[in-house]
């Protein structure tokens, strides 16, 4: 048991800092891409296109990645012949997608919303997501075959070709371009869109060459277990949907929503630069799962119960994340440089969409309750929930408000979803959280926020305003580790704590 114990950590670790890893490598091309393109409009029609892209993979997939797992598991059902019909199934769907697209490309390309998007950008992601579609089989494969470094060193490499490839388009080529004129003739910073989409295109492709080892299979068709599986895996499908509609509807719907067709582009690209500094929240709250949740839930393994471990990993995680508000808040003067000074009229949506990004990661704390009382139907139902409030807030304020609505939207949806799942946590399986010290340390947090504003509008000097930030997240800090943080009871540094 320990060992498998053991084996499930290292697993979860490989995972966890690839997945990590790769999302903030990733994260660093929208830097590039906003000090390289032409214009905001480019990044808003990238925006746009992946937004749409993060939802057709869901449908195209279908909830049969989870249906691989828990049929290969089943001892009843060959694992080998669970695989090979999973792969027949989404590799005739997604072919069948593909073709319809490229007979319906012009149509397709029109339900954008958008003039800025042209049908050769729609036809390469298609191609993408095709690939993406049917690749997510093989990678679902390997991590049933607990082959952990494989299925991380693929998917670092994707990330790994994809920033090399913009850095090919957008670095070396430009200055090749100067030196060669003749030979880079074809080059043109007009057309970043398209270096961005055919980045990649290589990538994604390169990507998949890798998985052919785990194509070699000898290939059975069971169509008895796959409508077993199908029906199990569609209601995934459903909640999927929902669930990346309330993080992407907005990409989505502001061409249409957008009272200026001309401009929507512009602020939509605006929005999607600034929105990505506040996901550097999202980025360490998943470093504080991988690194610190296991520690408390170890610290509390002799409990009666887990509910005091429970308890204190949502604690923990929201003083944490309350640390990463208050950091980059108070070091927003220079990390806003980190995009081009185009961008920075966006800026005044990064607190609002960190908080709500604070308050889902919050609401993925609390979802224990149903899932550990088999009530999973209840993930569906809040999602539902969040979404009906997003699409009701962006659809009734963007023509008035524009980018502000999409920030406000996310904000209100996951601070509902929060609040109704802790609600209905607390009647179906209480847990005893410290809402006393969650609440103190909430307005602390909201307090020194209130000062770092303020200070903004009547301190003119950025070194000033630095210093400032900087005692007043000491300050934060500061009462975090004198109330709360068990410093003393952490390995290796803990050392250090000890009183004398």
């Amino acid at each position: 048991m320990a060992g498998g114990l053991k084996t499930l950590a290292k697993e979860t670790a490989i995972y966890g800092i690839s997945s990590i890893v790769g999302k903030f490598l990733n994260w660093l091309l929208t830097p590039l891409w906003s000090y390289v393109l032409v214009s905001q409009a480019q990044m808003g029609v990238i925006s746009n296109l992946y937004g749409w892209t993060a939802l057709i993979i869901v449908i195209l997939t279908y909830g049969m990645e989870t249906g691989l797992f828990r049929f290969a598991n089943k001892n009843e059902e060959n694992p080998h012949t669970v695989y090979s019909t999973t792969l027949i199934s989404i590799g005739t769907t997604t072919l069948v997608f593909l073709l319809l697209v490229i007979l319906f490309l012009k149509p397709i390309t029109g339900v954008t919303g958008s003039p800025d998007i042209k049908p050769h950008y729609v036809l390469i992601m298609v191609i993408i997501l095709s690939m993406d579609a049917f690749c997510s089989i093989p990678f679902a494969w390997l991590r049933y075959q607990k082959r952990p470094l494989r299925f991380a060193f693929i998917k670092i490499l994707f990330v790994v070709l994809n920033i090399t490839f913009n850095l090919f388009f957008f670095v070396l080529c430009p200055w090749l371009a100067k030196k060669y004129p003749d030979s880079f003739a074809w080059f043109n910073l007009e057309n970043g869109v398209d270096y961005v989409l055919i980045s990649n295109l290589l990538a994604t492709f390169i990507q998949s060459m890798f998985l052919i080892p785990q194509l070699r299979v000898k290939y059975t068709f069971d169509k008895a277990l796959l409508k077993r599986m199908l029906k199990y895996s569609l209601p995934l499908l459903i909640l999927g949907i929902a669930g990346i509609l309330n993080q992407t509807i907005d990409k989505i719907v502001f061409p249409w929503l957008y009272p200026d067709k001309a401009n929507a582009m512009t602020q939509l690209g605006i929005y999607s630069a600034c929105f990505k500094i506040a996901v550097i929240m999202v980025m360490f709250t998943q470093a504080f799962r991988y690194a610190f949740e296991p520690f408390i839930f170890a610290k509390n393994k002799e409990a009666a119960n887990n509910k005091v471990a429970y308890a204190d990993a949502t604690k923990y995680f929201i003083l944490f994340g309350l640390l990463i508000f208050l950091g980059v808040m108070g070091y927003l003067d220079v990390i806003k440089f980190l995009i081009k000074s185009t961008y920075h009229e966006g800026l005044i949506v990064v607190p609002i969409v960190m908080m709500g990004e604070l308050f889902f990661g919050i609401y993925f704390n609390l979802s224990l309750w149903y899932k550990l009382t088999d009530q999973t139907k209840w993930g569906a139902y809040l999602s539902l929930i969040g979404l009906a409030v997003t699409i009701g807030i962006n659809v009734a304020f963007i023509p008035r408000f524009g980018y502000l609505a999409c920030a406000w939207a996310s904000f209100f949806a996951n601070l509902l979803m929060m609040s109704i799942s802790y609600y209905l946590g607390q009647k179906n399986y209480p847990i005893d959280y410290d809402l006393k010290a969650i609440g103190s340390f909430f307005g602390l947090a909201l307090m020194l926020f209130a000062v770092m504003t303020f200070s903004r509008f009547v301190i003119p000097a950025i070194g000033l305003r630095l210093i400032i930030n900087t005692l007043l997240i000491g300050i934060y800090l500061w009462r975090v580790i004198k109330k709360e943080l068990p410093l003393r009871e952490i390995p290796v540094i803990g050392k250090y704590f000890q009183h004398k």
